[in-house]
């Protein structure tokens, strides 16, 4: 048999969500029309682009619909990286002698972005997180101050799934006339959100986190909010952002998180019965090991450090037992020390490097929480 072979015929158990979902069956129909059939550019006059231009309204229609927002206030982009970056650097264009203010545990697209902006000469302050990574208010309100601009604290941490007090930050921002943008990538399509429930001014999102396409995300804009563009061209996206419009993964997208929050609730209550069967067997398995995060945590992830044990190592050998884990954050894969989401924690020395996260999706079962969790045992044993 050869090596392909063998790798094709391996049951594989697929539990890395937090890094990317398997497409939605009903998204990909809804997508094939606009691959195939109506492929017509949407900003063109003609009679054959105006399917493409519906179904980028009725999509808006959708995804406003879902977050509580207005579709005038929903852009389309080519994901959550290009999302935080024009929120960060659309918001700071100009506005170098103000301040921006975000938190040492956010995705690197944030982390990044205000350190560009810090490059071209505006101020970035950093907020602390306490043990579960929680970013609390009265550390924002003790470094906030009428010179900031803007606030970005991500809704929920990818890495441990701690779910940030976002509506208060946002309460607090504008009580100093500061702008407030959330990170929603890991969020939505998962817990409840709402723009106006949360406060915020400004919100990213990627389809390749709830079921829908790669490629393809948005950034909901608050009417009456002022950010410039940071891509030129034409003038799609209301002249906000240019370039001829994903209309495929635009529709997939809003069919995805149309159906995702359509089963929410379902979906909540069947990953937390596979997070709870998976600690469950690693209790009983006598695995010496720290859970990260809040009790306050997106469903399904789970972010673990195991005593005196490489993460790295782990996760290698459950990929030969055809197990799909990660070490924390898939942006880091490469990197084999510990994250700036688990040194900021400060989780003792002799655990941190033992950081794994298992992220349950609606495709897995309980037998895929136990398989993981005994494998685990079955190597820290060995």
């Amino acid at each position: 048999m050869s090596c392909l072979s063998e790798v094709v015929m391996k049951k594989i158990i697929y539990a890395d969500n937090a890094a990317t979902t398997a497409l939605d069956i009903d998204a990909f129909e809804t997508m094939k029309p606009y691959l195939l059939n109506e492929y017509g550019n949407a900003s063109q006059l003609y009679s054959f682009a105006k399917p493409a231009k519906r179904a980028l309204a009725n999509a808006r229609e959708v995804i406003a619909d879902c977050i509580g927002a207005q579709p005038e206030e929903i852009f389309f982009t080519s994901g959550g990286t290009e999302s935080d970056n024009w929120a960060i650097k659309g918001a700071m264009q100009h506005n170098y002698d103000n301040v921006v203010i975000t938190d040492k545990i956010e995705h690197h697209a944030i982390l990044n972005s205000c350190a560009k902006v810090k490059h071209m000469g505006c101020q970035v302050d950093y907020l602390s997180v306490d043990s579960k990574g929680i970013v609390k208010p009265s550390v924002l309100h003790k470094l906030i101050t009428n010179k900031t601009k803007l606030v970005s604290v991500m809704l929920v941490n990818n890495e441990i799934g701690t779910i940030e007090p976002v509506e208060e930050l946002a309460k607090i921002s504008h009580e100093y006339k500061g702008l407030f943008h959330t990170d929603a990538v890991q969020a939505l399509g998962h817990i409840p959100v709402n723009v106006n429930n949360l406060h915020v001014d400004m919100l990213s999102a990627s389809a390749h986190k709830f079921n829908g396409p790669k490629g393809v995300g948005f950034l909901y804009i608050r009417k009456g909010v002022k950010i410039n563009s940071i891509i030129d061209g034409g003038a799609q996206e209301s002249g906000m952002r240019a370039g001829t419009e994903n209309v495929a993964g635009v529709v997939g997208m809003a069919e995805a998180l149309r159906k995702n929050c359509a089963q929410m609730s379902e979906t909540e209550n069947r990953l937390k019965k596979l997070k709870d069967c998976f600690i469950n067997v690693l209790d009983d398995g006598g695995i010496d090991y720290i859970q990260n995060g809040s009790d306050n945590c997106v469903p399904g992830l789970v972010s673990i450090s195991i005593k005196n044990v490489s993460g790295e190592m782990l996760m290698h050998r459950l990929d030969l037992m055809g197990i799909c884990i990660s070490t924390g954050s898939a942006c880091d894969s490469v990197n084999t020390q510990v994250s700036h989401v688990i040194k900021e924690i400060a989780l003792p020395t002799e655990y941190a490097k033992g950081t794994i996260r298992i992220s349950f999706g609606k495709n897995n079962k309980e037998d895929d929480a136990r398989e993981i969790a005994n494998a685990i045992i079955s190597i820290l044993k060995k």
